[in-house]
Order: C-alpha cells, then sequence, then structure tokens
C-alpha cells in the first residue's frame, strides 16, 4: 500500500441503498473504535481548551454519523456540572435514523450542513472522522464555514495518514469486525486520511493562520480554531 497520497477511492458506506442493518452494525464497532482507540477522548480535550471558563456550551457536530462522539460529550458533561446542548448534523438518512433510536436525548438533523440555518451561531463546531471524506477544495470551503458559524472555536478529529495506522486497523477489523462495511472502509479511511504538512496547506489556503494542529493517540490530528487567538 502506497500512502505517499491521499486515496480518493470511495468508501461503501458513501454509497447508496445500503442496508439499514448493515449501516447498524458498522455505527455499532464505530462506537466501540472511537471508545477504545482514543476518538471521545480527544473530542472532550478539545472541547475543555475552547470553553474555557463556561459552564453553558452550544455545541454541533457536522457529519454526526451515528451520533456517539455527541452522546460521549453529552455524558461527560452532565457529570461535570455543564449545561450543554448537542445537535448532530448528516446527510445520510440511515445515520440520522439510527442516531435518533439510540441517542433520543440529543437533536439530529437530516442535512447538507451547508444548507443548514443558524438562528444564533453555536459556540463549538466539530468534526470526527469526517474530512477524509472530502478533496481539498472542498475542504478549503469546510473551514471556512466552520469558522465563520461558531462563537468561540472549532475542532476537527481526524485520521494520520501513517502505514502502521493502516495496517493495524486492517488487521483489527479483518480480526474482531462483523461489519463489511467496517473492513473495507477502516482501511480505505486511513489511506484518505492526513499528513501534517497538508493541514498546514488547507489552513493557509482557507486563511487561517492561528489554528493549532496536534498529533494524538491512536494516529489522529487534532485541529484546533478559538476566535480568541486570531491576530487583531
Amino acid at each position: 500500500m502506497n500512502i505517499r497520497n491521499r486515496s480518493f477511492q470511495p468508501e461503501m458506506l458513501d454509497g447508496v441503498d445500503i442496508p439499514f442493518e448493515d449501516i447498524r452494525q458498522n455505527m455499532v464497532e464505530l462506537e466501540t473504535v472511537n471508545k477504545l482507540l482514543g476518538g471521545h477522548s480527544i473530542n472532550k480535550k478539545a472541547i475543555r481548551y475552547l470553553m474555557g471558563k463556561k459552564n453553558e456550551l452550544v455545541i454541533y457536530e457536522i457529519g454526526s454519523g451515528g451520533g456517539d462522539n455527541l452522546a460521549a460529550i453529552n455524558n461527560w458533561a452532565k457529570q461535570r456540572g455543564i449545561k450543554v446542548f448537542c445537535t448532530g448534523i448528516d446527510v445520510n438518512i440511515s445515520c440520522i435514523r439510527f442516531a435518533c433510536d439510540r441517542y433520543p436525548e440529543i437533536r439530529f438533523i437530516c442535512n447538507d450542513y451547508r444548507d443548514h440555518f443558524f438562528d444564533q451561531k453555536p459556540d463549538i463546531i466539530f468534526s470526527s472522522l469526517f474530512c477524509h471524506h472530502f478533496k481539498s477544495e472542498d475542504l478549503v470551503e469546510q473551514l471556512h464555514w466552520m469558522r465563520h458559524n461558531c462563537s468561540l472555536g472549532f475542532f476537527i478529529n481526524d485520521l494520520h495518514r501513517n502505514i502502521v495506522a493502516y495496517y493495524s486497523i486492517r488487521l483489527l477489523s479483518l480480526l474482531f469486525s462483523k461489519s463489511y462495511l467496517l473492513k473495507n472502509d477502516a482501511p480505505l479511511s486511513v489511506a484518505r486520511g492526513f499528513l501534517r504538512e497538508e493541514w498546514e496547506n488547507l489552513l493557509k489556503c482557507a486563511g487561517i493562520y492561528s489554528a493549532e494542529i496536534s498529533w494524538q493517540w491512536a494516529f489522529r490530528w487534532l485541529v484546533t480554531f478559538k476566535h480568541d487567538n486570531e491576530p487583531n
């Protein structure tokens, strides 16, 4: 597998006419992956950084998938006495159906995030394992959109394109997954992931110079942007 350049091979989950039960199995297993490989922990770390001393937050996730990221954030906030209002946006109606059934305490909207209108800007917008589905020109537009529509800041939690990560997730999914979607898409997602210099270039193209890029376990990048850090 040559991972010098990003792969743009479509993932199976981005297809149409996938049976709901197959998507359900995939979403359940993705939640386990996020729990065990640090995805949820990274999201909480970013929120702690962006929220400062606030104890009431409005948070939107774009590309919210099965909703487990928002559920983990909601539970974390409740345990700390933080009032949080979470909303997930996803274009896939099957993912939204799954999320609504599994996490009725969270609001989910089936829509393209670019078409969503905010009555009031949320404090934080984020995405997790969403950006690697897009080409570079689309990501620059997405960065613009996130920056414009948040009041505190945004963050991105996505994959580091790395040969060790590729073969590790390929082996783990083959051994433990019951989902053909996960077995196919998990290693492909890594091949569609990013190098640090690619994130640096995307942010530069979007005119964002104060964002921070940090490597996180396991083989993820955390990109955080805070309005307070922007130069006057």
